[in-house]
């Protein structure tokens, strides 16, 4: 009976998910930085993330914040903030010793804990995700559909943006293509700390429509 609505949320969320942001941003620097492990245990993060959205979505929450400037603009300014934060902290990053270009590739000290919260807090803390699901669960989704349902194409939403980020922690995270970034060192690192920088400026001046 809900089938069709399903196929147009799943349809939907694949052209959102697949737009590159901050959440991608994130999953590949980990993944790079860090290697799969890392890189998986943030997209585990992104994909709760979403149960964020979700949740408030279902309680009307999102409404709210959305018919408030304040609470939209706090929400705004605490992702923009720590994705400057996160974003001039690679920037800083320094070229690496003479020899130990292949450290990288052997770090260990990220832990899954510090892996899973940075993309939860990414993907939680973005305001845009939050309209994305309230245009989601107020003018895709009838309001009718009862709320089983809804909490279960959540559930299909969270999981399928989590796998969709560990395919691309998979990929980012392969050997030869960690080698590659691995020989531009530092500049990598300065290239990811300057799209997350821009992500963030632009996250700041995002207005409430």
């Amino acid at each position: 009976m809900y089938w069709a609505e399903f196929f147009t949320v799943a349809l939907i969320h694949l052209l959102a998910v697949a737009s590159p942001g901050p959440d991608f941003a994130i999953v590949v620097r980990e993944s790079v930085a860090n290697g799969r492990r890392a890189g998986t245990w943030t997209a585990l993060g992104v994909g709760c993330g979403i149960f964020v959205h979700v949740v408030y979505s279902l309680l009307g929450i999102g409404l709210i914040v959305s018919q408030s400037v304040v609470l939209f603009n706090a929400l705004k300014w605490l992702a923009a903030a720590y994705l400057l934060y996160i974003g001039i902290k690679a920037l800083r990053a320094k070229p690496a010793a003479p020899g130990t270009a292949e450290l990288p590739l052997l770090a260990t000290e990220r832990t899954a804990r510090a892996a899973f919260t940075s993309g939860l807090v990414t993907n939680g803390l973005n305001p845009k995700a939050t309209l994305f699901f309230l245009s989601l669960f107020t003018v895709v989704i009838n309001p009718h559909t009862p709320l089983a349902v809804q909490a279960g194409y959540g559930v299909y939403l969270a999981a399928a943006t989590a796998l969709w980020f560990c395919l691309v922690a998979m990929l980012f995270s392969q050997q030869r293509v960690r080698a590659g970034f691995a020989r531009m060192g530092h500049w990598f690192d300065r290239a990811m700390g300057a799209v997350l920088v821009g992500l963030g400026v632009k996250l700041a001046f995002t207005e409430l429509r």
